[in-house]
């Protein structure tokens, strides 16, 4: 190997190291681009959605509220804390409002949506009392009470449409 096929070498391969370190980078510059874009719209979708939820005649009883939730997994409790946006009041009705963005979020067929509403529906009714979950979309302008109905009540709607009084 001669003395200038050595530099080419050694050369070709700083440039490579070069180029794959600003590729790293660049890649974790967008991604936190990225993060703080979706904060940012989160953000705004909150406060959008407590004038929301104030129009559509709930108040506000407590913002981003935390609570704890224990299942049990082989019959020992496993804690987690909950966060939800907000709980709300309407007509003597508690309730938990999760404000979602985006174009799949506030989706009920967004499994994620749909296993976190269920979540807080359990855990923030043994914990608080309320008595259902709003899913709220600031972006669209839509409120809605979503409910989880136990199959026993769904199989008999489902057979006797009379039943369901």
């Amino acid at each position: 190997m001669t003395h200038e096929t050595a530099i080419l070498l050694v050369a070709l391969l700083a440039g490579a190291l070069l180029a794959l370190v600003l590729s790293r980078l660049a890649r974790r510059a967008r991604g936190s681009w990225r993060a703080q874009v979706r904060a940012a719209r989160a953000g705004a979708g909150e406060d959008a959605a407590e004038d929301l939820l104030r129009a559509g005649g709930f108040t506000i009883v407590a913002r981003q509220v935390r609570t704890w939730w224990a299942p049990l997994v082989d019959g020992e409790p496993h804690e987690t804390e909950l966060r939800a946006d907000y709980l709300v009041e309407a007509d003597g009705t508690l309730l938990v409002a999760e404000v979602k963005t985006g174009d799949e979020a506030p989706r009920l067929s967004t499994a994620a949506t749909r296993r976190q509403l269920l979540e807080y529906h359990v855990a923030f009714a043994l914990a608080h009392g309320a008595d259902g979950v709003l899913l709220v979309c600031p972006e669209r302008g839509t409120i809605h009470r979503v409910e989880f109905p136990l199959r026993r009540k769904l199989a008999r709607t489902r057979r006797d449409p009379e039943a369901r009084s």
